[in-house]
C-alpha cells in the first residue's frame, strides 16, 4: 500500500501546476477523496483549511495571487508508515508585479485512504515537514 500512496502523491504533485495552467483539473482531482482537507502552513498561518474538490482549486488561486508564474520540480515521494507520504520538491516562482524570483525547498505530507488524498499538510520548509513525520533529511533522500 505505501508504494501506491508515493504514486498518488507524486501524481498529484505533478499535476498541480498543469492543472493551473491548463484549468483542468480532472487529474488533480482524481488522487483527493471529495473531503480533502488542505492545511498550508505558508499561506493560512494555521487559520484557513482547505476543505473539499473545489477548495483544492481555491488553495492554488491563493497561492498564485502573489505569484505570475510557478513550477515544481525535483519531485521525490517517500512512503511514511501505511497511510502517509512526504513529497519533496522544489519550487521556483515569480512574484506578480515585483518579479522577484524564488527557489527554495517545500513538502507536502500526505495521509492517503483507499487510495486517495485525505489530508495534505503543505510546508515551506522541507526540514519542518521531516521532522513533523519523524524522518531526517538524510532519511528522506536514502533512495534518491
Amino acid at each position: 500500500m505505501s508504494q501506491e500512496n508515493v504514486e498518488v502523491v507524486r501524481r498529484f504533485l505533478e499535476a498541480l501546476p498543469r492543472a493551473q495552467a491548463s484549468g483542468d483539473w480532472r487529474a488533480v482531482l482524481a488522487e483527493v477523496d471529495p473531503g480533502v482537507e488542505i492545511d498550508d502552513l505558508d499561506i493560512s498561518l494555521d487559520t484557513e483549511r482547505y476543505r473539499g474538490h473545489d477548495s483544492v482549486r481555491k488553495w492554488i488561486g491563493d497561492w498564485m495571487e502573489s505569484w505570475e508564474s510557478w513550477s515544481l520540480e525535483d519531485v521525490q515521494v517517500r512512503p511514511v508508515g501505511e497511510d502517509r507520504a512526504i513529497g519533496l520538491f522544489l519550487v521556483h516562482a515569480k512574484g506578480r508585479g515585483s518579479g522577484i524570483e524564488l527557489s527554495r525547498r517545500d513538502a507536502l505530507v500526505c495521509t492517503l485512504r483507499a487510495g486517495k488524498i485525505e489530508k495534505g499538510t503543505y510546508y515551506n520548509d522541507q526540514q519542518q515537514a521531516l521532522e513533523a513525520v519523524g524522518l531526517s533529511e538524510r532519511d528522506a533522500h536514502a533512495e534518491s
